[in-house]
């Protein structure tokens, strides 16, 4: 039964919409949207592509897309043909310019069957390459210089470096207004990320202990077991610090490290992270090395199944330098967090999927307790698991049961899995908030060139020197030794969810 606020009404044009990011989220995401009544009362799915396809195919299609990737498989019988009856198709040549009138003739048309003017999104689900043709079609059209209804959603990359994603803003804000334009990273739509800002702030236990007196160190992890599945061609010109680093684990940096803000306006929140961003540490080119590692597979075996170097993946150059694994070490230079490391690293065919932000605290003194009560002694330890599993875990230290005073690390678990509440995908929650016209969860144009500006040493610095030892790391494992040296400098290592869940 729904009892919460819907959106107004909303027409939502999928560019890309036969595309396999509509197929395998955006249409799954809807519907579950739609299941739960979060959808306007009045809205349309438009999706745009140059392929062919009928409206009963184009629907049969998605259908099938939403029987393999919707988290609502066992409620889809009898709502199908509710749903796809607000679902059409339009055929497009993304150059045509005089085919976008078709896009204002059907908003009009919609106007005037609704007799109200709705919310226009244009989502734009393409190759990158793609994006600055369609936003520059779609400013021509006058519903585009309405701020207050029309708004425009981009996938990432947003841009190849500085200087390109400098130049996108441009041509973006040249076209729209900036609270029209929506930088979307699915990683904050993520329930376990947005749950940080709770955890921190709406708790007095945590935010007197976050800070530099109490916390030794901070660990960011975004592993993945999986190769490239395909994606070569675009992975060539990405690497995992592009792909990764400079957007996902900047973010969640970012959460993790940002003062407290004083409202959860839009760009309250967003002006906080990219004070993070900006006390970031530059890494000088010369100490590239000192703080960064990269990496790249060999062939190889992958949980029992052999598999083949990044070299030799489809449309890969053999003699390829990009790094399919990268580790960095940060500083901010703020008050909260001078001369706390935050560690960072992801990679690709790791020994598990896992994304995971560990708090490490500073050891408390053991001197009041017997010598055996230190034996097994821990540091306290917060682990936020985004996924594949969604909790968070305290690590403290619990006596033993026994006539003796030793003691032994214990956890305390929230676990989305044992909630009620069906928890939303990342791209529910974030399709959401564009209809409602929140950007809280999106990326702000200053905010993107900062995350840019961090990283751009490194990058500069990499494609400068050729590494010597690629490839540097087999399968299903950690990546390379260099990852271990990186972090073992400072006396730290690097904290393995599986690893930390057995014991």
């Amino acid at each position: 039964m729904q009892n919460h606020k819907r959106p107004p009404a909303s027409i939502l044009f999928i560019f890309g919409g036969s595309g396999d990011l509509n197929y395998r989220k955006l249409t799954p995401a809807l519907y579950n949207l739609f299941l739960d009544e979060w959808m306007p009362e009045k809205f349309a799915i438009v999706g745009i592509g140059r392929s062919e396809y009928s409206a009963e195919d184009y629907r049969s299609h998605l259908q099938e897309g939403i029987q393999n990737f919707s988290r609502r498989k066992a409620e889809q019988n009898g709502h199908y043909q509710e749903f796809f009856d607000h679902v059409s198709y339009l055929q497009l040549d993304a150059g045509d310019l005089a085919a976008y009138q078709r896009i204002a003739d059907c908003v009009q048309a919609k106007e005037t069957e609704w007799g109200t003017h709705p919310n226009v999104i244009f989502y734009l689900a393409v190759a990158p390459q793609l994006v600055p043709t369609i936003a520059q079609e779609l400013g021509t059209l006058n519903l585009c210089k309405d701020k207050g209804t029309t708004r425009i959603v981009i996938e990432k990359p947003f841009g190849h470096d500085l200087d390109s994603a400098h130049e996108l803003n441009a041509l973006l804000k040249g076209l729209f207004a900036e609270e029209q334009i929506f930088r979307i990273d699915h990683y904050l739509g993520k329930e376990t990320v947005q749950n940080i800002l709770a955890l921190r702030f709406a708790n007095a236990l945590f935010e007197p202990t976050w800070n530099r007196h109490y916390i030794d160190h901070i660990q960011i992890t975004a592993a993945e077991s999986v190769g490239l599945e395909g994606r070569g061609g675009y992975y060539e010109h990405s690497g995992a610090l592009r792909d990764m680093v400079q957007n996902h684990i900047l973010q969640l940096l970012c959460m993790v490290a940002m003062e407290a803000p004083v409202s959860f306006d839009a760009n309250e929140i967003r002006n906080k992270k990219v004070d993070v961003l900006n006390a970031i540490r530059p890494i000088r080119k010369e100490d590239v090395h000192d703080n960064a590692v990269r990496g790249q597979y060999a062939g190889g075996w992958m949980k029992g199944k052999q598999v083949v170097g990044y070299r030799e993946e489809k449309d890969v150059d053999p003699d390829s330098n990009t790094e399919t694994y990268a580790a960095v070490k940060f500083y901010i230079d703020n008050w909260r967090w001078e001369g706390v490391p935050f560690y960072v690293r992801t990679g690709k065919f790791m020994h598990q999927k896992s994304t995971h932000i560990t708090i490490q605290f500073k050891q408390a003194p053991t001197f009041a307790f017997p010598a055996e009560a230190a034996e097994s002694w821990r540091p306290n330890r917060l682990t936020i698991s985004i996924q594949p599993e969604m909790d968070i875990r305290i690590r403290f230290q619990a006596k033993r049961p026994g006539q003796t005073m030793t003691l032994d690390p214990v956890n305390m678990t929230f676990n989305y899995e044992g909630s009620d509440d069906h928890t939303p995908e990342a791209y529910e929650t974030l399709l959401l908030d564009v209809m409602e016209g929140d950007a809280t969860l999106f990326m702000r144009g200053d905010q993107v060139e900062a995350a840019w500006k961090v990283i751009m040493p490194i990058l500069d610095t990499w494609e400068s020197r050729t590494p010597q030892d690629f490839p540097n790391y087999v399968p299903d494992s950690w990546g390379p030794e260099d990852a271990d040296a990186l972090i073992a400098r400072d006396g730290h290592s690097w904290i393995n969810l599986l690893t930390e869940k057995a014991k």
